[in-house]
Formats: C-alpha cells, structure tokens, sequence
C-alpha cells in the first residue's frame, strides 16, 4: 500500500490528516480519502510520466468541461510519489445510485458532455494524451478470449447470441479521431440522486485520442436503451458496448465486485437479447 501520509506531508507542509480511509481501488489506481474532504489517488503503475500528463489534460480541460472535473492540487514531483490529489467533487458513483428519479436528463447531460469533448482540438490535448486505435478485430478477439473464461456465468438464453455476435465480422471502424474520456462507464459518473444532476466526471487516466463511438458505447451498455447511440455511430458503439459488457462481466467476477457483475448482466437484455425478443441486433 503507499504511503499516504508521507505524500501529504511531503505535498503540503504542515497540513494535519486526522483521517484516511480507501476511496476506492481499480486496475489502474487506488484512491484515499483524507478528513472526508481531499482525494488522493495512487497510480498502480510506476510511469509517472503518465500521471503528470494527466494532472495536466484536468488543468487545461476546467476552462472548456460543462460539468466539474477534478481540480489537481498536487501532482507527482510534489508528493514523491506516483500520486494526484483533489478536493473530494459532490455526489456518488452513479454505478451505487442506479435508482436515480431522471434518467432521461443523466444521459442527455452525459451526452452533450462528450459532444463537447469531442469538439475538443486534437492539436490542444495532443501532447497530453496517447492515441488509442485498437483496430475491432482485435476487439472481437479479445471479447471472445475473456467470454471463453466466463461463459459459465452467462445465463443460457444469452450465450447463442453472444456466440453468434463474437463470430461476426466487426464493423468497420472510424474514419477519424477525437479527444475523449474513453472510459465512460457509470462508474466515473458522480450524480446527485435527489435531483439526477450529474455532479461530476472523474478518473481520467485513460483520456485518449480515440473512436468517437467508444464512449457513447459504455453510456448505452451501462444505461440501456435510453442512451442509444447516434445513428451516425450506432454500429460501433453497439460493438464496443457488447465486448465491454464481456470485460467487465469478467472483472466483476475475477476482482469480487458484485456490483459490475449486476450490471453487466443486466445489459445482456439489450445487448444480446434472445432470438425474437428484440433488442439492438
């Protein structure tokens, strides 16, 4: 585990911690939460290089984001760790408030957010991100691996079209790419659920220069139907949307996270529903 305490006072000189406790832990990070006010999250990795990049894309990104990113307060070379920290943003994970009363205006908002993003240009954020254009094929192959792990676990009625979609050809893929948070999943959405008001965007390690329909595919896995893609990027966001749900089914499964477990099989539903039920095919 890092030591948080020696990169808060390392960071900030004088400041008093009378409290931590784990935020959170992903893949890719760890976070804490100091005197329920600040987070402090800790890469998994030693490339520190990215995580400088990082606190730099939130810094240039404040004056141009609709909704509130997090505010970095200090960065690697000033905690001699791999480490960022932020004051903690309102709201919980929309993955922990699936209730919400609106959804409607979550995916309207969440929508206009990555429209804004992506009109974001490129030659801006260039320096600041890497380029992710993984080609489909890839992508197929790589849901196909993991679904071979966890097809135990997906219910029966499933599993001919999952199978059938994983033995397709993949769409062709995009013409051009745009900055985006590529890693929208309901997990790094912060809501309000009184009001259905999206309070936040956080966790944005994986920021990239990518496939416009990515993220409007883990809107549409994560929050159904309500969040169809644009026409104009249906195909491969239904694509990226069916092999995410498949690694995230798996991550819940591996990792002991119920709640990505639930919500990947509750996606089957629209993603692969059964012969005659209808559905996105």
């Amino acid at each position: 585990m890092p030591d948080v305490r020696l990169a808060m006072a390392t960071a900030l000189p004088g400041f008093t911690v009378e409290s931590v406790s784990v935020l959170g832990e992903g893949l890719d990070n760890v976070a804490f939460e100091i005197n329920n006010d600040l987070l402090v999250r800790f890469s998994r990795s030693s490339d520190r290089e990215r995580t400088l990049r990082e606190v730099g894309l939130l810094t240039a990104l404040r004056p141009v984001s609709p909704l509130p990113i997090p505010e970095p307060l200090f960065g690697p070379d000033e905690a001699g760790q791999n480490c960022f920290a932020y004051r903690k943003l309102p709201g919980v994970p929309l993955l922990d408030a699936p209730a919400c009363g609106d959804p409607e205006r979550i995916v309207a908002t969440l929508a206009d957010f990555l429209r804004t993003l992506h009109a974001v240009p490129v030659d801006q954020v260039r320096h600041l991100v890497e380029t992710d254009d993984q080609p489909l094929p890839e992508w197929r192959d790589d849901a196909a691996e993991t679904y071979s792990l966890i097809a135990d676990h997906v219910p029966a009625r499933f599993r001919r079209p999952v199978e059938a979609f994983l033995a397709d050809a993949p769409p062709p893929g995009p013409a051009g790419l745009v900055f985006s948070h590529n890693d929208l999943g309901i997990e790094h959405v912060l809501v309000d659920p009184r009001s259905s008001q999206v309070t936040g965007i956080i966790d944005w390690t994986d920021a990239a220069l990518t496939d416009p329909a990515y993220d409007f595919g883990l809107l549409f896995r994560d929050l159904g139907p309500l969040a169809a893609p644009p026409p104009e990027l249906h195909d491969r966001a239904v694509f990226y949307a069916r092999c995410s749900l498949l690694e995230d089914l798996a991550y819940g499964i591996e990792a002991g996270r119920p709640r990505y477990a639930e919500k990947s099989l509750a996606s089957l539903d629209w993603l692969f529903p059964p012969p005659g039920a209808g559905g996105s095919r």
